[in-house]
């Protein structure tokens, strides 16, 4: 953690319960509660684990949302904090990891070639010391498809989530290039609306794409940002996607282009809301020869892209080292809570000068 704005960052902590975990997650309630998630395999299991801190986490405790079905499969969770104890976890879950067949690549992550995936919901009212029951967010369990959901929760209480789908045979569960798909919970998570495509028309987003693929956010006037990253059938092109909602999720933009290069590069895109209208656009790439970089570039509903692209990352991580399968993005707040333009913190994965391994960069950007 940093106490000083991101200029500086304390010795790690080993969270509990954790061994055997990925994939974690960071969510801050409006009260300072800080929660952090995380999908362990324990046991026979897979389940999440949220850590939740009320001391701007210098210490944690934990609690395990242990499925009843022993040889069940899970992956990628997503965590988000209301206000009054309330915190909601989504993550992937399927009943029987049997099913699962994956396609590892030789400088990246694995992706799924069959697999029991649906996106389900668990959620806490009391901090997370105690869960509801393992809810599907989305039809067709156990092959509904999704593979993870970004979520956020309003001001309001609705919930809104952004649903990696990937249609998957009921039979065999063997995956098919998927979309994103928008939906939202009006009664905390017991019931989802009808799945909205988001830039559909931008193509799909292939089987074999093994990083974590879309990111949900919101600005001070409740307008919501997608970003993803689509790839071509042949496998010679990927690029990044923007698209906005100003109803709440109910109707979309169309795509609008992120990454400017051309090519397969891996592109990893993530947005955070900011003032009324604004968003700041990141993402992960490997399209420069030095290899991967982070860039950012601010963006108005109204007027378009407000700036260049910015590369963020000094150095380059190394190209045949695997930086990670995402990275962070937050606006950070001003003085006594306000929103002020220009200061976004970031962190992301790379092997530089040298390392044989990707570590953890982090900066914060002033406009």
């Amino acid at each position: 953690r940093s106490t000083d704005g991101g200029a500086h960052f304390s010795k790690p902590v080993t969270l509990p319960d954790s061994s055997g975990s990925d994939d974690p997650a960071v969510a801050v309630a409006p009260d300072g509660t800080v929660y952090v998630s995380y999908l362990r395999y324990f046991h026979n299991k897979a389940y999440p684990v949220v850590a939740t801190s009320f001391n701007h986490g210098a210490s944690f405790r934990a609690s395990s949302l242990i499925p009843k079905k022993s040889g069940n499969w899970g992956d990628r969770d997503f965590i988000a904090a209301g206000r009054g104890g309330t915190v909601y976890v989504t993550w992937d879950y399927g009943p029987s990891a049997a099913d699962v067949k994956i396609v590892c690549a030789s400088s990246g992550s694995c992706a799924y070639s069959a697999v029991d995936a649906t996106a389900v919901v668990q959620k806490s009212t009391d901090h997370g010391k105690t869960w509801g029951p393992i809810t599907p967010m989305q039809p067709g369990f156990p092959a509904g498809g999704g593979y993870f959901a970004s979520i956020l929760v309003q001001p309001s209480g609705v919930v809104d989530a952004l649903i990696l789908d990937h249609p998957l045979n009921p039979r065999t569960f063997a995956v098919h290039p998927g979309h994103e798909l928008f939906t939202s919970s009006s009664d905390g998570g017991k019931t989802w609306s009808p799945a909205v495509v988001v830039g559909g028309s931008a193509g799909t987003i292939s089987d074999t794409e093994w990083w974590i693929d879309g990111d949900l956010s919101t600005d001070r006037a409740g307008n919501l940002y997608a970003t993803w990253d689509t790839q071509s059938p042949s496998g010679h092109t990927d690029i990044g996607w923007l698209s906005y909602s100003t109803d709440r999720g109910r109707t979309w933009s169309a795509p609008i282009r992120v990454t400017p290069d051309h090519g397969n590069a891996v592109h990893i895109v993530e947005s955070a809301g900011a003032g009324p209208g604004i968003a700041d656009i990141a993402w992960l790439a490997d399209n420069a020869p030095q290899g991967y970089a982070t860039y950012l570039r601010p963006f108005s509903i109204r007027h378009g892209w407000l700036a260049p692209v910015t590369r963020v990352s000094r150095q380059y991580g190394n190209p045949v080292i695997w930086p990670g399968d995402t990275f962070g993005i937050s606006v950070l707040p001003g003085r006594h809570g306000a929103w002020a333009p220009g200061r976004v913190a970031l962190s992301w994965g790379s092997a530089v000068g040298g390392s044989k391994n990707s570590e953890i960069y982090a900066t914060v950007v002033r406009r």
